[in-house]
């Protein structure tokens, strides 16, 4: 079996959330269960820290990986979706899992696979926990596919859970309204595992202390503590000023990550920290920097504000719910300048609610990623127009960016997103 031939039998036998969408969501741990099982449990003999969010446990997994990894820790970082290859959901102080591997697993497993039957991502999460157990990592950070109660990942039993922003998606699997999505987020919360909320949702704060309290587990809402205040930029590194409570703790902390929304994350980054310095870490103020500093370097993470291009000044962002979007809005309002969107989406987001967040003084290249499950650009092109966008709609993420860039005069803004499928399909990223 060659790697094409192993991903090939991986993208196809079972269904790939990512790709198709609800339809390839398992609503049990039966079959991880099983599957790690027969495994030898993996996942039981390497520490982790378990990263559950709508928004933000991408960024905030990498940059706790980055800080373990400055202070000397040997760390395994699991995340999803990929954006270019298969190997970048899993790594070990930033390289990725080798082809080599992911074939040998998937040939050695087959028939394991035909029994269990599993899903895409339960076999990823299987591959990930075998792969951090044989090469003896001090630490995992684990981040939470979707939801968090019946995610493949909720098999850990962390030194620390941590839960980033709570916002709208994914209603059609787990609920609603912001309180029944942080139930589900909550599930990752374990008997006596210390539990970091990155945001203090008033929304949400009743499920985050209902669970805490069953479990009896110490809960923190690291806002109340840690406060990130952007100062700006400095080359492709974003400043901040971190205060402790009232107190300066750490002054112009540079971090490798453009988007000012990091400054919600970074607070449950930094307690979370602080509860594995108390479980014994040796984790010092210059490793944080270090790591904050040379987080794209160490861990890989990209396609996050990520800049492209100066001139026309040229912006990807994976942003793709309405807090996401928001966020990015807001951040590209700033700038003050005539932007280019190259805009698509995936047919199960609230495409309707975003595109009344995006501004109708913007040209807009409408686009559908190469996915099964991608919105068609015509549709989205005639919500757009139903919305007042002013745009037209191109068959592909290429053809888009192509456009923007023969319409962008030098002093413009292109940004590039919408979906993460859409950002993957960026030739330079």
């Amino acid at each position: 079996m060659t790697y094409e031939q192993a991903l090939e039998y991986l993208y196809q036998q079972l269904p790939m959330f990512h790709r198709i969408g609800n339809s390839a969501f398992t609503k049990s741990l039966d079959n991880i269960l099983t599957l790690t099982k027969a495994l030898g449990n993996p996942q039981q003999d390497f520490r982790t820290v378990h990263v559950a969010g709508t928004n933000g446990k991408g960024s905030s997994s990498s940059m706790l990986a980055a800080i373990l990894q400055s202070a000397g820790y040997k760390t395994g970082l699991y995340t999803s979706p990929h954006l270019k290859d298969f190997t970048e959901r899993i790594r070990i102080n930033g390289q990725m899992i080798s082809k080599e591997k992911v074939t040998q697993f998937t040939e050695k497993h087959q028939s394991l696979f035909e029994q269990v039957k599993p899903s895409f991502f339960e076999m990823t999460v299987a591959l990930a926990f075998e792969h951090f157990k044989e090469e003896q990592v001090d630490i995992a950070i684990i981040e939470v596919g979707l939801g968090g109660r019946l995610d493949s990942t909720n098999i850990i039993t962390p030194l620390v859970s941590l839960i980033t922003n709570i916002g709208l998606d994914h209603q059609s699997l787990l609920g609603n309204t912001l309180q029944e999505i942080a139930t589900e987020k909550a599930g990752i919360i374990k008997p006596g595992v210390p539990a970091v909320i990155s945001t203090t949702q008033e929304s949400v704060l009743a499920q985050f202390q209902e669970k805490s309290q069953k479990t009896g587990s110490p809960l923190y809402f690291a806002d109340q503590e840690y406060r990130a205040e952007p100062k700006g930029q400095q080359g492709h590194l974003a400043l901040f000023d971190i205060y402790k409570g009232e107190t300066l703790y750490l002054a112009d902390l540079e971090l490798a990550l453009l988007g000012k929304y990091q400054k919600q994350n970074l607070p449950g980054v930094l307690k979370t920290i602080a509860l594995l310095q108390a479980q014994g870490f040796q984790i010092t103020e210059e490793h944080v920097k270090e790591g904050l500093k040379n987080l794209q370097a160490l861990t890989g993470l990209k396609g996050r504000w990520q800049i492209l291009n100066a001139e026309p000044l040229t912006i990807c962002d994976t942003g793709h719910n309405i807090d996401g979007i928001r966020q990015v809005v807001e951040q590209l309002l700033a700038l003050q300048k005539q932007v280019h969107f190259v805009f698509g989406a995936v047919n199960d987001k609230d495409v309707t609610s975003i595109l009344r967040l995006l501004p109708l003084s913007y040209r807009y290249y409408f686009c559908q990623a190469q996915i099964p499950r991608a919105l068609p650009v015509q549709q989205l092109w005639e919500e757009a127009q139903f919305a007042g966008l002013k745009g037209a709609a191109y068959p592909t993420v290429e053809d888009a960016i192509l456009a923007a860039k023969a319409h962008a005069l030098p002093d413009e803004v292109i940004f590039i997103g919408g979906s993460t499928f859409v950002v993957a399909e960026i030739a330079e990223l």
